[in-house]
Protein backbone atom coordinates (compact mmCIF):
# COMPACT_ATOMS: atom_id res chain seq x y z
CA UNK A 1 0.00 0.00 0.00
CA UNK A 2 1.19 3.32 -0.95
CA UNK A 3 0.30 6.22 1.62
CA UNK A 4 0.67 10.16 1.00
CA UNK A 5 4.48 11.01 2.21
CA UNK A 6 6.56 14.26 1.65
CA UNK A 7 4.63 17.46 1.50
CA UNK A 8 0.79 16.70 1.22
CA UNK A 9 -1.29 19.75 0.03
CA UNK A 10 -4.61 20.52 1.76
CA UNK A 11 -7.16 22.39 -0.46
CA UNK A 12 -8.68 25.73 0.64
CA UNK A 13 -9.88 28.04 -1.93
CA UNK A 14 -11.00 31.22 -0.05
CA UNK A 15 -7.42 31.34 1.09
CA UNK A 16 -5.90 30.37 -2.39
CA UNK A 17 -4.10 33.25 -3.73
CA UNK A 18 -4.60 32.03 -7.22
CA UNK A 19 -7.43 30.13 -8.54
CA UNK A 20 -7.18 27.05 -6.62
CA UNK A 21 -6.00 24.87 -9.78
CA UNK A 22 -3.58 27.09 -10.64
CA UNK A 23 -2.16 26.58 -7.14
CA UNK A 24 -2.40 23.38 -6.81
CA UNK A 25 -0.53 22.52 -10.11
CA UNK A 26 2.10 24.66 -8.65
CA UNK A 27 2.71 22.75 -5.55
CA UNK A 28 3.23 19.74 -7.48
CA UNK A 29 5.81 21.71 -9.76
CA UNK A 30 7.86 22.09 -6.48
CA UNK A 31 7.32 18.53 -5.70
CA UNK A 32 3.94 18.15 -3.63
CA UNK A 33 3.10 14.04 -5.11
CA UNK A 34 -0.61 14.15 -2.80
CA UNK A 35 -3.05 16.59 -2.38
CA UNK A 36 -6.29 16.65 -0.35
CA UNK A 37 -9.17 18.07 -1.30
CA UNK A 38 -11.28 19.97 1.36
CA UNK A 39 -13.89 22.90 -0.34
CA UNK A 40 -16.27 20.69 1.38
CA UNK A 41 -18.94 23.92 1.17
CA UNK A 42 -19.72 23.15 -2.40
CA UNK A 43 -22.02 21.50 -3.50
CA UNK A 44 -21.54 17.80 -5.19
CA UNK A 45 -21.99 18.59 -8.53
CA UNK A 46 -19.37 21.63 -8.51
CA UNK A 47 -17.30 19.35 -5.83
CA UNK A 48 -17.36 16.20 -8.43
CA UNK A 49 -15.88 18.76 -11.03
CA UNK A 50 -13.44 20.78 -9.04
CA UNK A 51 -11.98 16.86 -7.89
CA UNK A 52 -11.86 15.94 -11.72
CA UNK A 53 -10.12 19.49 -12.63
CA UNK A 54 -6.98 18.88 -9.93
CA UNK A 55 -6.87 14.84 -10.91
CA UNK A 56 -6.09 16.63 -14.43
CA UNK A 57 -2.73 18.26 -12.33
CA UNK A 58 -2.10 15.94 -9.91
CA UNK A 59 -0.15 12.23 -10.57
CA UNK A 60 -2.53 10.14 -11.34
CA UNK A 61 -3.85 8.25 -8.12
CA UNK A 62 -2.41 11.00 -5.53
CA UNK A 63 -6.02 13.06 -4.98
CA UNK A 64 -7.49 12.11 -1.66
CA UNK A 65 -11.11 13.45 -0.75
CA UNK A 66 -12.29 14.66 2.34
CA UNK A 67 -14.72 12.64 3.41
CA UNK A 68 -16.58 9.40 2.86
CA UNK A 69 -17.63 10.45 -0.86
CA UNK A 70 -14.02 10.06 -3.47
CA UNK A 71 -16.21 11.77 -5.83
CA UNK A 72 -15.44 9.28 -8.72
CA UNK A 73 -12.10 8.28 -7.15
CA UNK A 74 -10.53 5.64 -4.82
CA UNK A 75 -8.73 7.57 -2.04
CA UNK A 76 -10.37 9.09 0.80
CA UNK A 77 -9.45 11.24 4.35
CA UNK A 78 -12.03 11.34 6.97
CA UNK A 79 -13.14 13.22 9.62
CA UNK A 80 -13.19 11.55 13.09
CA UNK A 81 -16.61 10.75 12.85
CA UNK A 82 -16.59 10.18 9.34
CA UNK A 83 -18.08 6.28 8.10
CA UNK A 84 -15.51 4.10 6.74
CA UNK A 85 -16.75 4.07 2.93
CA UNK A 86 -16.54 0.60 0.76
CA UNK A 87 -14.51 0.05 -1.86
CA UNK A 88 -12.20 2.90 -1.54
CA UNK A 89 -8.20 2.07 -1.77
CA UNK A 90 -6.94 4.09 0.08
CA UNK A 91 -8.39 5.47 3.56
CA UNK A 92 -6.74 8.50 6.20
CA UNK A 93 -8.12 9.93 9.09
CA UNK A 94 -7.65 12.82 11.19
CA UNK A 95 -6.84 12.45 14.66
CA UNK A 96 -6.72 14.77 17.45
CA UNK A 97 -4.81 12.09 20.48
CA UNK A 98 -4.23 8.24 20.22
CA UNK A 99 -5.51 6.95 16.89
CA UNK A 100 -8.31 4.05 17.13
CA UNK A 101 -8.59 2.77 13.68
CA UNK A 102 -10.26 -0.12 12.17
CA UNK A 103 -9.37 0.03 8.35
CA UNK A 104 -7.67 3.10 8.00
CA UNK A 105 -4.01 3.33 6.42
CA UNK A 106 -2.85 6.56 7.82
CA UNK A 107 -3.58 9.35 10.16
CA UNK A 108 -3.14 13.30 10.12
CA UNK A 109 -2.16 14.48 13.78
CA UNK A 110 -2.99 18.09 14.77
CA UNK A 111 -2.22 20.65 16.00
CA UNK A 112 1.58 20.33 15.91
CA UNK A 113 2.24 23.86 15.92
CA UNK A 114 -0.50 26.45 16.34
CA UNK A 115 -1.65 27.92 13.14
CA UNK A 116 -2.89 30.75 11.71
CA UNK A 117 -5.73 28.68 9.59
CA UNK A 118 -7.01 28.01 12.56
CA UNK A 119 -6.00 30.10 15.77
CA UNK A 120 -6.84 29.21 19.23
CA UNK A 121 -6.85 25.81 17.95
CA UNK A 122 -4.88 23.71 20.04
CA UNK A 123 -2.83 23.57 22.49
CA UNK A 124 -0.15 22.66 19.98
CA UNK A 125 1.34 18.87 20.04
CA UNK A 126 4.94 19.57 19.16
CA UNK A 127 6.54 16.64 16.97
CA UNK A 128 7.67 14.18 19.30
CA UNK A 129 4.06 14.12 21.16
CA UNK A 130 2.60 14.17 18.11
CA UNK A 131 5.02 10.65 17.07
CA UNK A 132 4.32 9.13 20.73
CA UNK A 133 0.35 9.69 20.23
CA UNK A 134 0.85 8.03 16.48
CA UNK A 135 3.08 4.63 17.93
CA UNK A 136 3.37 2.38 14.64
CA UNK A 137 0.51 4.37 12.78
CA UNK A 138 1.91 6.30 9.42
CA UNK A 139 1.26 9.69 10.48
CA UNK A 140 1.07 13.26 8.88
CA UNK A 141 2.17 16.00 10.52
CA UNK A 142 -0.75 19.03 10.45
CA UNK A 143 -0.85 21.99 11.71
CA UNK A 144 1.40 25.82 11.40
CA UNK A 145 4.43 23.59 9.24
CA UNK A 146 5.29 26.79 7.58
CA UNK A 147 8.85 26.97 7.48
CA UNK A 148 11.52 24.59 6.66
CA UNK A 149 12.44 24.29 9.71
CA UNK A 150 9.60 22.75 10.96
CA UNK A 151 9.21 20.50 8.69
CA UNK A 152 13.09 18.57 9.36
CA UNK A 153 11.45 18.91 13.07
CA UNK A 154 8.77 16.57 11.51
CA UNK A 155 10.47 14.36 9.68
CA UNK A 156 13.08 13.85 12.27
CA UNK A 157 10.16 12.57 14.89
CA UNK A 158 9.40 10.21 12.20
CA UNK A 159 6.36 11.69 10.29
CA UNK A 160 5.47 9.94 6.93
CA UNK A 161 4.71 13.37 5.48
CA UNK A 162 3.79 16.88 5.86
CA UNK A 163 0.46 18.41 5.36
CA UNK A 164 0.25 21.79 4.81
CA UNK A 165 -2.84 24.21 3.90
CA UNK A 166 -2.26 28.08 4.60
CA UNK A 167 1.94 28.12 3.56
CA UNK A 168 0.71 26.32 0.33
CA UNK A 169 -2.62 28.47 -0.61
CA UNK A 170 -1.31 32.14 0.74
CA UNK A 171 1.82 31.94 -1.33
CA UNK A 172 3.08 33.82 -3.79
CA UNK A 173 4.86 31.80 -5.29
CA UNK A 174 3.54 28.40 -4.13
CA UNK A 175 5.73 26.29 -6.15
CA UNK A 176 9.16 27.76 -4.46
CA UNK A 177 7.88 27.40 -1.17
CA UNK A 178 6.61 23.30 -1.55
CA UNK A 179 10.18 22.76 -2.94
CA UNK A 180 11.55 24.10 0.06
CA UNK A 181 9.74 22.45 2.40
CA UNK A 182 10.19 19.26 0.38
CA UNK A 183 13.63 19.31 0.40
CA UNK A 184 13.83 20.45 4.10
CA UNK A 185 11.76 17.32 5.15
CA UNK A 186 13.59 15.00 2.80
CA UNK A 187 16.59 15.56 4.21
CA UNK A 188 15.62 15.14 7.19
CA UNK A 189 14.13 12.31 6.98
CA UNK A 190 17.40 10.68 5.97
CA UNK A 191 19.36 12.32 8.56
CA UNK A 192 20.63 15.03 6.47
CA UNK A 193 20.32 18.43 8.19
CA UNK A 194 20.78 17.75 11.61
CA UNK A 195 18.21 19.95 12.59
CA UNK A 196 16.59 19.67 16.18
CA UNK A 197 12.93 18.83 17.08
CA UNK A 198 12.39 22.41 19.01
CA UNK A 199 10.35 24.75 17.56
CA UNK A 200 13.28 27.22 16.98
CA UNK A 201 13.42 30.16 14.32
CA UNK A 202 12.41 29.43 10.80
CA UNK A 203 11.45 31.19 8.41
CA UNK A 204 7.56 31.29 7.55
CA UNK A 205 7.31 30.92 3.28
CA UNK A 206 3.90 31.78 2.68
CA UNK A 207 4.95 35.39 1.10
CA UNK A 208 8.25 33.61 -0.01
CA UNK A 209 10.84 31.74 0.77
CA UNK A 210 14.47 30.11 0.34
CA UNK A 211 14.76 28.27 -2.87
CA UNK A 212 16.37 25.18 -3.71
CA UNK A 213 16.59 21.78 -5.87
CA UNK A 214 13.13 20.12 -5.49
CA UNK A 215 12.93 16.69 -4.45
CA UNK A 216 9.61 14.52 -5.47
CA UNK A 217 8.47 12.18 -3.03
CA UNK A 218 6.64 8.96 -3.66
CA UNK A 219 4.93 6.64 -1.49
CA UNK A 220 5.72 5.18 1.91
CA UNK A 221 5.92 1.36 1.24
CA UNK A 222 6.73 -1.25 4.30
CA UNK A 223 9.35 -3.41 4.09
CA UNK A 224 6.97 -6.27 3.59
CA UNK A 225 4.89 -4.15 1.00
CA UNK A 226 1.63 -4.66 3.42
CA UNK A 227 0.53 -2.15 6.14
CA UNK A 228 0.60 -4.52 9.67
CA UNK A 229 -2.06 -5.29 11.89
CA UNK A 230 -0.55 -3.47 14.80
CA UNK A 231 -0.78 -0.36 12.77
CA UNK A 232 -4.77 -0.59 12.11
CA UNK A 233 -4.23 -0.29 8.19
CA UNK A 234 -5.22 -2.34 5.81
CA UNK A 235 -2.75 -4.53 3.53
Amino acid sequence: MVIPSGVVVLTDRRLAARPLVEVVAAAVRGGAAWVILREKDLGYAERRALAESLRAVVPAGRLVVAGPDPLGGDAVHLSATDPVPPGVRLIGRSCHGVPQLSTEDYVTLSPVYRTTTKPGYGPALGPDRAAALAGGVPWLALGGVQSAHRAAACAAAGATGIAVLGAVMRAADPERVVRTLTRAFAEAAIGVTGLTQDDGPGRDLAGGGTGGAGITPGGVVPADGRTSAATGARA
